[in-house]
C-alpha cells in the first residue's frame, strides 16, 4: 500500500484536503491553527493509497506543538510520497522556506507542490514565487472545492507503478473496529500506544490533547483490528470552545463506526454520570462494550473487590439492554489485564457475528414459558408465545410472534431477554427484544 502524507506549516487546508481526498469528516477542520495534533490516516476510498493528515509544522521547542511537528517529521519520513501544502492566497513565506528544506533532509520520497485556495486567481498571490522551495512548478487546487485533483492522482499513480483505479478493491476481511472513549484524561491515548508498542499519540497530563479521532490499523493479540482514539467527552455544561465541541460530535460519531467501545474510566475515582451517558449510547447503538477500569494499579488491593463490585451493580441496574456488564481491571501504564481486555472483545465479537439456529431459540423459549407463564393482560386475555426467531445482530434481536394480548410488561421480556442471554452466551451483549401481534383470526 502507498503511504501520502499531507504536511505544511499551519492554516494552510490540509484537513481539508484530507477530508475531500478520502471522501470523509474524519480530520476536524476549522479556521483556527493548529486544530489538527495527531497523524489521522484514512484511505482513499477506490484506491490502494494510505493517506495521512498531519499537524501544522511549526519551530515550537517543547510542549504539544513541538510534539506535533515531530510526529509529523515522523511520518514524512516513512512515507512513500509527500503533498506539501501552501497557501495560494497569502503567498510564499518564511515558513514554507524553512519546513521545505527541512522536509528535503527528512525524506528522499517525491513531492507534489500544491498552492491550496487557489479557487479565485483575482484573490491569488504571485505564483511563481513557490519555485523557490524547490519542488517543482506548484499545482493550483482548492480543497474546499475539490479542484485540481487529477493532477494529485497521477502523481500517486506513477508513484504506485499503475494508472488503474480500481487497484485496491478487495474481498479482504472486515477489521473490528474497536473505538476508544471515556472523560478526559483518563488514559485513553496511553492504552493506545500501549496497544500499539510505540509513541502514535500525544500523552501529556492535561485534559483535550487529543482532538480528532484517530483511525489506526494495527494488529494486537493476533488479529487485524482498527483503533479508534477519541477525545475526552466532558459534560455540556463545561465544554464552551466551539473546537472541542466539533470533537465531542467526532466522538459521538465513532460510536457508529465502531464494532466496540472500550470505556476507559480512572480506577482511582467515581464513575461519573457522564461515563454512564457514553456507555448509554453505546448500548442503544447496539455495540459491544467494555469498561476498562485503568489506573488499577494504583488502586488499593484491599477494596479492589468491593469497588468492582459496585460498579457491576451500578452499571446492571442503570441499563436494561445488557444483562452482565463487561468491565475489566487494567493499567495502560504498565499493560497488566491489556491483552486479557483485548482477548475478551475480540470473543465477544465472534458470538456476536453468528446467527443462533431458530430451533434452539424456540427450545430456549419454550422453556422459559413452560418455567414461568407470561401475566394475563390488563384485559385478563391470554397472551400466548407462539414462535420466536434471531431477527438481528449489533444489537442481538429477537422477534417473538404472539397471540392473543400483546401487551407483555417489561418484568416479563427482562425474564425472558436474561433466559435467553444466559443459554446463549450473549450476557455481555445488548440484546432488544421485540414482539409481533399474530392476527390470525381463527387462532
Amino acid at each position: 500500500m502507498v503511504k501520502i502524507t499531507i504536511a505544511g506549516r499551519p492554516n494552510t487546508g490540509k484537513s481539508t484536503l484530507f477530508n475531500a481526498l478520502t471522501g470523509t469528516r474524519d480530520a476536524l477542520v476549522h479556521d483556527r491553527p493548529g486544530v489538527t495534533r495527531d497523524v489521522i490516516s484514512g484511505t482513499f476510498h477506490d484506491r490502494n493509497w494510505q493517506l495521512y493528515d498531519t499537524a501544522g509544522l511549526e519551530s515550537a521547542k517543547s510542549g504539544i506543538a513541538s510534539d506535533s511537528t515531530n510526529m509529523a517529521m515522523n511520518a514524512i519520513a516513512t512515507s512513500d510520497a509527500v503533498l506539501f501544502v501552501v497557501d495560494g492566497r497569502v503567498g510564499l513565506t518564511n515558513a514554507d522556506i524553512e519546513w521545505a528544506r527541512l522536509v528535503r533532509r527528512k525524506t528522499r520520497a517525491p513531492i507534489l507542490l500544491l498552492a491550496n485556495k487557489s479557487e479565485s486567481s483575482k484573490r491569488m498571490a504571485d505564483i511563481n514565487e513557490f519555485y523557490k522551495l524547490g519542488f517543482g512548478a506548484p499545482v493550483m487546487i482548492s480543497a474546499e472545492h475539490k479542484t485540481g485533483f487529477d493532477a494529485i492522482y497521477e502523481f500517486i499513480a506513477r508513484i504506485s507503478g499503475t494508472n488503474d483505479d480500481t487497484t485496491g478493491q478487495t474481498d479482504a476481511p472486515h477489521k473490528l473496529h474497536i473505538a476508544i472513549m471515556g472523560q478526559p484524561n483518563v488514559g485513553k491515548s496511553t492504552l493506545v500506544n500501549r496497544v500499539l508498542g510505540t509513541n502514535r499519540q500525544i500523552v501529556r497530563d492535561a485534559p483535550g490533547i487529543t482532538r480528532d479521532t484517530v483511525k489506526i490499523p494495527t494488529r494486537f493479540y493476533g488479529r487485524d483490528i482498527v483503533l479508534m482514539d477519541t477525545a475526552g467527552l466532558r459534560r455540556k455544561s463545561g465544554v464552551t470552545d466551539d473546537v472541542e465541541t466539533l470533537s465531542a460530535l467526532k466522538s459521538l460519531d465513532a460510536i457508529e463506526k465502531s464494532d466496540a467501545v472500550i470505556l476507559v474510566v480512572d480506577a482511582t475515582k467515581n464513575i461519573e454520570n457522564q461515563a454512564l451517558n457514553i456507555a448509554s449510547r453505546v448500548y442503544d447503538a447496539g455495540k459491544i462494550l467494555c469498561v476498562a477500569l485503568n489506573k488499577w494499579d494504583l488502586v488499593a488491593p484491599e477494596i479492589r473487590d468491593e469497588k468492582l463490585l459496585k460498579l457491576k451493580h451500578q452499571f446492571s441496574n442503570s441499563f436494561h439492554q445488557i444483562i452482565k456488564p463487561l468491565i475489566l481491571a487494567i493499567s495502560a501504564e504498565t499493560g497488566s489485564g491489556v491483552q486479557n481486555m483485548f482477548k475478551r472483545i475480540y470473543q465477544e465479537w465472534d458470538i456476536s457475528t453468528s446467527d443462533a439456529p431458530t430451533s434452539l431459540i424456540n427450545k430456549i423459549v419454550q422453556k422459559l414459558v413452560e418455567s414461568r407463564q407470561p401475566p394475563m393482560s390488563r384485559l385478563k386475555r391470554p397472551m400466548k408465545i407462539k414462535f420466536a426467531r434471531q431477527s438481528g445482530r449489533h444489537p442481538m434481536k429477537i422477534t417473538i410472534n404472539v397471540g392473543g394480548a400483546s401487551d407483555i410488561p417489561e418484568s416479563y421480556t427482562r425474564y425472558l431477554r436474561r433466559g435467553i442471554a444466559n443459554e446463549l452466551k450473549w450476557e455481555h451483549l445488548p440484546i432488544v427484544i421485540e414482539y409481533k401481534k399474530d392476527d390470525n383470526p381463527f387462532d
